[in-house]
């Protein structure tokens, strides 16, 4: 199946090498959960991150689905 991945700010230095810009196509296997994308790319476990998929919030035990949209942003501050 083939999953589009857009990372943000810091994040985007974590995308394969074949991306472009801020996101990349990723072939991926039948029943790949937003965790393992993450952990594939390599993200530190650590840094907690916020992930969309299709513009809603995933867990990362979420199956993900031909066609899906995986956006991944780092932890965000406000301001007052």
């Amino acid at each position: 199946m083939k999953v589009e991945v857009a990372l943000f700010a810091t994040l985007a230095a974590y995308l394969p090498a074949a991306g472009g810009g801020d996101s990349v196509t990723l072939d991926l296997p039948d029943g790949t959960t937003v965790g393992q994308v993450i952990e594939s790319l390599e993200i530190p476990a650590d840094l907690d991150c916020l992930r969309v998929v299709n513009g809603r919030d995933a867990p990362p035990e979420q199956v993900l689905s031909d066609g899906d949209v995986l956006s991944v942003f780092p932890p965000l501050a406000g301001g007052q």
